[in-house]
């Protein structure tokens, strides 16, 4: 096993310990819990490496980077998830590429993306809403009042299947400064979960990185989206 392999093994013992705890520790099964490994700016032999060493989830920041690897590493090696901002100059080449999408945030990209999968012949693609918690104008993610009528827009799209919510707080060294923005996206799914906008399931809340993760699971998080735990600091 080489350097790299060592060293990614060992991190990620620390951090499945690290969630089995959480877990515990608000009376959830760790098997509710999704770990999506943010692979952004690492290089595909460590995106192999964690593969062999159980990581079925792969996160990308964008479509161009996520291509190259995808080509390299084979479709089916992971299931791979778009985390970062969708352009809609781009939502053809992400259609093909991606499992599940964590970004819808407007109208206009939900009927690009409808639209799109009848011509690439893409029956079903599971999306979920980000969403603006925090109001940061440098963030993307829809604002809250203008969630209905995404919803809406989502609900007329027969490709389209929306899955849960996703938020990203604002950055605060301090995990515990996300947990209202985790609480508030938890009850935002829950309403929308009794209108039955989730087809009769919970809804997914994607929410959580590698320094709040925590935090969000014992808010409920269902996909913790983590980089830097598992693969270190970028370079």
């Amino acid at each position: 096993m080489s350097d790299v392999a060592k060293d990614l093994r060992t991190r990620l013992n620390a951090l499945r310990k690290r969630v089995e705890s959480a877990a515990l520790g608000c009376n959830r099964a760790t098997d509710e819990i999704t770990l999506i490994a943010i692979s952004k700016t690492h290089p595909t032999e460590t995106l192999r490496a964690a593969i062999d060493l159980g990581i079925a989830d792969l996160g990308e920041n964008r479509v161009q980077e996520a291509d190259a690897k995808i080509t390299e590493l084979g479709r089916k090696a992971a299931r791979w998830h778009l985390v970062g901002h969708l352009q809609e100059n781009k939502a053809r080449r992400a259609v093909g590429l991606f499992d599940i999408i964590h970004s819808l945030d407007s109208i206009s990209l939900a009927q690009r993306l409808e639209r799109l999968c009848v011509s690439e012949g893409r029956d079903e693609l599971p999306v979920l809403v980000q969403i603006n918690l925090g109001g940061e104008e440098r963030k993307t993610g829809t604002d809250p009042t203008e969630l209905k009528p995404l919803l809406d827009a989502v609900a007329e799209c027969r490709r389209l299947r929306l899955i849960g919510l996703m938020t990203l707080p604002p950055y605060s060294e301090n995990a515990e400064d996300g947990r209202p923005f985790f609480k508030t996206l938890r009850e935002l799914r829950d309403q929308l979960q009794s209108e039955g906008r989730f087809g009769g399931v919970s809804g997914e809340l994607s929410m959580g990185m590698s320094h709040d993760f925590e935090v969000a699971i014992e808010e409920g998080a269902t996909m913790i989206r983590v980089g830097t735990a598992i693969f270190g600091e970028r370079s």
